[in-house]
């Protein structure tokens, strides 16, 4: 038994050393949205909660990772750690006018770990998505002026994020948590018109590079309505800063029939910031059998000003992102939480989820495309001799983004997740 233990510890480090690897070269998106600001932003969140559509601010489970608040640390098991992970496959139908295109991409998504560190005191860390770029696609035109224009548009990279979190329970009902995070990565995109009537081309090509800390702070009461009933209601916050990184544009000019080739460099400092972020939920749990939960987050992106460029200029501007609010709901349900007896279907989880949310950005001065979107999932037990709480969860989530007169996309998610469960941390005796 002690051997067999040993061994799946062994393998479930190595499964997440090999999934931090792979993070580091994974893609994130292909929409031509994440052009704007710092690119799509990532869900941050894991296993069960994403067949709930992404709702956590109240959940609070011992034998789950909730990343979205972290004062949920201090309620995990004290017996056992938790490694969760998991990768995602997308499918979107992109169609504007009588233009139709699809397309298809995989990556992986996260890997987080936690444990009870002593005492009403638990502790998390991992890797998480924080924003992705990655798009290229060309437009036509023609005017009098220049005949026909063809501009080329392309982008990729993304920020990610590893954090180390700690949740702290002060007192029964009270729970209060942090989550340090060190953010990174860097953004290239580029934007390419070129005349027909002319052998001289112009390329602008945008960078920047992060390197910057985040915070988020997050807090949950615990209230009992009966001996089967309980409520969490919880809330979070994040903290917004400047991200102390530069942007860089620069302008080529070639011409095809000469040797005169012109370069011109601009720069802007301190260019992006984070935003602060508000979040208030609740879930509502019934005997072990039924969780439902709901969240709202209201995130600053107006306050936020972003580089662009206008005529021979470059720099800082206001009113190109716009507060972004985000409702979500799901629920979820165990026919039966008790490991003993009944059949495999009955130890499954059942998930439903819905949600909506609003851009954080405008696009040539109008709002950007709202988001609906549904979920539905599955938690299966993987049940051996000496491991029957681990659980891999499985979910399908559609999602629209549209919007008046712009390119509306249809999304078909598939998320695949594993959550580890093994208590290290029991006494074993042999008799």
């Amino acid at each position: 038994m002690q051997n067999k233990m040993t061994k799946t510890r062994i393998l479930g480090c190595l499964l997440m050393a090999a999934a931090v690897n792979a993070a580091w070269a994974q893609g994130g998106t292909k929409s031509p949205y994440s052009q704007f600001g710092i690119g799509e932003l990532g869900d941050r969140s894991q296993g069960m909660s994403r067949g709930m559509n992404g709702v956590g601010y109240g959940l609070r489970k011992g034998n789950v990772v909730n990343t979205l608040n972290p004062a949920s640390y201090s309620g995990v098991d004290s017996l056992t750690m938790l490694f969760d992970m998991g990768m995602k496959g997308q499918f979107t139908h992109f169609e504007e006018g009588n233009v139709k295109r699809n397309a298809s991409m995989a990556s992986f998504e996260y890997v987080v770990g936690s444990f009870r560190a002593w005492k009403n005191v638990g502790v998390s860390f991992g890797l998480l998505p924080f924003s992705a770029v990655g798009y290229e696609y060309s437009t036509t035109s023609r005017n009098a002026e220049v005949g026909g224009l063809t501009e080329t548009y392309q982008g990729s990279g993304g920020l990610h994020e590893v954090f180390l979190g700690v949740g702290w329970r002060p007192l029964k009902p009270l729970s209060i948590g942090v989550n340090a995070g060190y953010l990174w990565g860097s953004i290239d995109r580029s934007a390419t018109p070129q005349p027909d009537n002319t052998t001289s081309s112009l390329r602008r090509n945008y960078s920047t590079s992060v390197t910057s800390y985040k915070l988020d702070f997050g807090v949950q009461w615990v209230q009992p309505l009966g001996r089967l009933d309980r409520l969490t209601i919880g809330g979070v916050f994040g903290l917004g800063h400047n991200l102390n990184n530069s942007a860089k544009m620069s302008i080529m000019t070639t011409d095809q029939l000469s040797t005169n080739n012109d370069t011109t460099t601009f720069s802007v400092a301190d260019a992006y910031e984070l935003p602060m972020t508000f979040g208030v939920g609740a879930a509502y749990e019934h005997a072990g059998k039924i969780t439902a939960a709901a969240d709202f987050t209201l995130e600053k992106w107006g306050d936020v000003k972003i580089p662009a460029y206008t005529t021979n200029s470059y720099e800082k501007q206001g009113g190109l992102l716009k507060d972004r609010m985000k409702l979500s709901a799901g629920i979820d349900w165990l026919p039966n939480p008790n490991p003993v007896g009944g059949s495999f279907l009955q130890h499954v989880h059942y998930r439903l989820g819905a949600g909506y949310a609003t851009p954080y950005y405008k696009i040539n001065g109008q709002e950007g495309p709202k988001e609906i979107s549904v979920s539905a999932g599955f938690g299966i037990p993987i049940a051996n001799v000496y491991n029957n709480r681990s659980v891999v969860n499985i979910s399908a989530q559609w999602v629209r983004s549209s919007a008046s007169g712009f390119v509306t996309e249809n999304s078909l998610r598939i998320n695949v997740g594993v959550t580890f469960n093994e208590r290290w941390f029991m006494k074993w005796k042999v008799d």
